[in-house]
C-alpha cells in the first residue's frame, strides 16, 4: 500500500450508505418492493442470525446487513454504470439491461439464507433455499425462460460472494465487493475475540464511516474513514480480498483515511489499497 495523491473534488457526488436509491426502472421497483415485504424472506433474514450471532458469536449477518449489502451493492451499480462499466451477467443470458440490477437486488437479498443450515460453508446451503424462494418470486413478473435465466445469474452471484469461488459476471462482484463493505464500527466482518484486546477487536471498532462515490481515476472511489490506524488490518484483511477477483478491480479504488490526534491538532493519513 502506499499514499496516493489526493484526487477529492468538492463537487464530486457522494452516497450515503444508509440511504435508499430510487432507480427509475418500474421492474426494480416492484421487485425490491415484493421482496422487502415477502413474510418468508423476512424469516429468513431474522433466523439466519441465529446460528451466526447466538451459536458462533459472529457479527450481524441478519436483516441489517442485507439492507446494506444491497444498498451498497445497488450503490455500486449505479456509479459504475455512469463510469461507463459494462455488465456481461444479464446479457450473457440474452435479458435486458433493466434485469441487472435485479440480479443484485435479489442475489443481495438471499445470498446469506444458508446461514439456517450453519455458518460453516453457509454460501453453499443459500444455493438450493434461495432457488426455491426465486422460482416462486421470479414467476410473478417473469416467463419462465427468462426467469430460468435471472435464477442462473442470481445463484451464480451468491455462490461467489464467498472468496473461494471465482465470480464470473460484474454483477456477481458487485455482490462480493458489496458484502465486504458492510463494515463500519461494531459490524467486522472479521471475527473478534469478546472482551479481548487482538488485532480484530481493535479493527473492528477503528471503521467509523463508508462512503461511495465518484473517482476521477476510477469509476468509484470507495473512503474507509477511520479513527486507528488499526482499520487498516480491517480493509486489508477482507475487504481486499473481496475486491481481488471481482472483474472490478481496476473500476473500484479503495482509499482508507487515518484521522488522528497528534500534539499539534488532527493528522490525517491516506492509504489506498
Amino acid at each position: 500500500m502506499s499514499e496516493p495523491a489526493d484526487d477529492t473534488h468538492a463537487d464530486r457526488r457522494e452516497y450515503d450508505p444508509d440511504a435508499d436509491h430510487a432507480f427509475p426502472d418500474e421492474r426494480l421497483n416492484a421487485v425490491l418492493d415484493r421482496i422487502t415485504s415477502d413474510p418468508e424472506i423476512t424469516t429468513y433474514l431474522e433466523a439466519q442470525n441465529v446460528n451466526a450471532v447466538s451459536r458462533k458469536g459472529y457479527n450481524d449477518h441478519g436483516t441489517k446487513h442485507i439492507e446494506i449489502v444491497r444498498n451498497r451493492a445497488l450503490q455500486l451499480y449505479e456509479l459504475l454504470k455512469r463510469g461507463d462499466v459494462e455488465f456481461n451477467g444479464a446479457g450473457d443470458q440474452g435479458l435486458d439491461e433493466a434485469d441487472e440490477p435485479v440480479i443484485l437486488a435479489l442475489a443481495a437479498t438471499l445470498h446469506d439464507i444458508g446461514h439456517v443450515v450453519h455458518r460453516d460453508d453457509h454460501s453453499y446451503y443459500s444455493l438450493p433455499l434461495a432457488a426455491d424462494i426465486l422460482d416462486r418470486i421470479l414467476a410473478e413478473f417473469y416467463e419462465t425462460p427468462a426467469a430460468v435465466r435471472v435464477k442462473s445469474e442470481v445463484l451464480h452471484a451468491i455462490l461467489c460472494h464467498h472468496i473461494e469461488e471465482e465470480p464470473l459476471t460484474r454483477e456477481a462482484g458487485v455482490i462480493r465487493i458489496a458484502d465486504g463493505l458492510d463494515m463500519e464500527r461494531g459490524r467486522s466482518r472479521v471475527p473478534y475475540e469478546k472482551g479481548g484486546r487482538g488485532i480484530n477487536t481493535i479493527s473492528s471498532q477503528a471503521i467509523e464511516r463508508v462512503v461511495l462515490c465518484e473517482g476521477d481515476r476510477s469509476p468509484v472511489r470507495v473512503e474507509i474513514q477511520m479513527t486507528n490506524a488499526a482499520g487498516v488490518y480491517q480493509v486489508d484483511s477482507l475487504l481486499k480480498a473481496k475486491v481481488e477477483g471481482s472483474m472490478l478491480e481496476s473500476e473500484v479504488r479503495i482509499v482508507a483515511i487515518n484521522s488522528k490526534e497528534n500534539g499539534d491538532g488532527a493528522l490525517v493519513e491516506r492509504i489506498e489499497l
